[in-house]
């Protein structure tokens, strides 16, 4: 678990130098700050980064890989809060510990900054501080529409995932998916028999392409804001 074992992962003088420094007021806006303050860490495919109801004392920004992050349901059942990708920042609470786990889904690399540091700069840093108002607003939109996408049918829901993605990938059309078809079922709360079947049906119709498992190319992408509607 991240939280407790940071100060054996990174050395001292890198926790006094990076997780616990405060940058000159100015020097940087949010971005640069948690580069200069963070200290980089990696973790194998499914290591555990932090665990639900570890106390929330760092932020974390993906550096290279994917990160989900998740809660086991009192069934046993796996609910996928959020993937995260590179340029992505994950970890920030409202309270005082995390109320989901975090691991990474492929092997990452992932900056940790103190949440401390980070709250003192953004004191001291108005535009420290908007960015970070704005970044957390921005996860807190996408809880919502989290929240509503898994009140719709299994094709909305399965097109909703497919059109988030699409947004947040550099390649326009065509997706590569680090994350399995039973992160995608676990997220959007479809077993993964209704996520596979339903994008057979959306390749026969000729919407998308499925040229391997985790690629998928957008074909008609009017067809599938339709859908999702």
């Amino acid at each position: 678990m991240l939280t407790q074992s940071t100060a054996r992962s990174v050395s001292s003088k890198q926790t006094a130098s990076h997780l616990r420094s405060v940058p000159p007021v100015g020097s940087h806006a949010l971005e640069g700050n948690m580069e200069l303050m963070g200290a980089s860490m990696s973790f194998n495919r499914n290591a555990e980064i932090y665990g639900e109801g570890e106390p929330a004392d760092y932020v974390y920004k993906v550096v290279s890989g994917s990160v989900r992050t998740y809660k086991v349901l009192a069934d046993g059942r796996r609910q996928i809060g959020a993937f995260y990708m590179v340029g992505d920042v994950f970890g920030l609470e409202s309270g005082e510990e995390h109320t989901f786990s975090a691991e990474a889904i492929s092997d990452a690399k992932v900056l940790v900054i103190k949440h401390s540091a980070l709250v003192a700069l953004a004191e001291r840093d108005n535009e420290v501080a908007r960015q970070l108002w704005a970044l957390t607003g921005r996860e807190l939109n996408r809880v919502q529409g989290h929240i509503l996408l898994l009140i719709k049918t299994a094709q909305e829901r399965v097109v909703g995932f497919l059109l988030e993605m699409a947004a947040r990938a550099s390649n326009n059309g065509a997706l590569e998916l680090p994350m399995s078809r039973q992160d995608i079922a676990d997220y959007l709360g479809l077993t993964i028999e209704t996520v596979s079947r339903t994008l057979t049906i959306l390749e026969n119709t000729a919407a998308i392409e499925l040229p391997t498992s985790r690629r998928i190319v957008l074909r008609n992408r009017s067809a599938l804001n339709r859908l999702s509607a």
